[in-house]
């Protein structure tokens, strides 16, 4: 399995597959593997389509999750072992329409005003204001912060693609006053070596310590605060006078420049 494993992550890396994708499709050839005791090369269609049929039945796993991992089999098959066709599939489904459950204006002050320390308040403050996921917000660098064309730069965010977001004018002090008191080097939110930036893992556990001593008891992680951003705002309510909106940052704008730095 280590050679065919080597082999498929050297065809998912020249493909440009995200580092996510990778893991995913990497668990779900891992997971046959385990699920009939013999190597994945040596498996018919019918063996594939068994496990699928216990994943959906037995283990009762989400149809999306099925979804992905039948495309990782099938990257497997087809690009890896080189198969011509393979005939395992999983029925479509209908999915249901649901909202996610969205964390209110005072939740948020509650959250901003839970974190312990100016750098943990920071990192929560940027994800909202600036909308961003958690790989994005703990890949900004120092130099992507322009303040002059208020606006920060995202480099390689979902499907591998640069983009500009606004640079909130209530966010810059914030910035400013965090970058006086710590000094990172090249990424904004380092890791405690200061040579690579925070973990995921790490803005997850920052998230819920705040959740959990504001008592805010929504379920949800670091990335409901995208939902509430003000760049996100199918999900604010407009109707409220301290929307998520208007409570914090206002008035940001868009631009496609070059960024500097500037947090002097």
């Amino acid at each position: 399995m280590s050679t065919l494993r080597t082999q498929m992550t050297h065809d998912m890396l020249v493909r440009g597959l995200a580092e996510q994708t990778q893991k995913s499709y990497l668990r779900a050839v891992t997971g046959l593997a385990q699920f009939t005791d013999r190597r994945p090369d040596q498996l018919s269609d019918r063996d594939v389509q068994r496990y699928l049929v216990h994943l959906i039945e037995d283990r009762h796993l989400a149809w999306g999750t099925c979804n992905t991992i039948v495309h990782g089999l099938r990257f497997f098959y087809h690009v890896t072992l080189g198969r011509p066709t393979t005939t395992f599939h999983i029925p479509c489904a209908r999915q249901p329409t649901t909202l996610p459950v969205i964390l209110s204006p005072a939740e948020v002050v509650q959250l901003f005003a839970a974190a312990p320390t100016l750098r943990h308040r920071t990192l929560l403050q940027t994800t909202y204001s600036a909308g961003l996921r958690v790989s994005e917000v703990l890949h900004l660098k120092i130099t992507d912060i322009d303040s002059q064309r208020m606006c920060l730069r995202i480099e390689q965010g979902k499907r591998r693609k640069d983009r500009y977001v606004p640079l909130s004018a209530r966010l810059l002090p914030h910035l400013r006053t965090y970058w006086r008191t710590y000094r990172p080097g090249t990424w904004l939110f380092p890791n405690h070596t200061g040579t690579q930036p925070l973990s995921p893992v790490t803005a997850h556990r920052i998230f819920h310590a705040a959740k959990g001593r504001a008592g805010i008891v929504k379920p949800g992680g670091i990335h409901s605060l995208r939902h509430v951003s003000p760049h996100c705002t199918s999900f604010v309510d407009r109707r409220d006078p301290l929307s998520a909106s208007s409570l914090l940052w206002a008035n940001c704008r868009n631009s496609a420049v070059v960024a500097t730095p500037d947090l002097g």
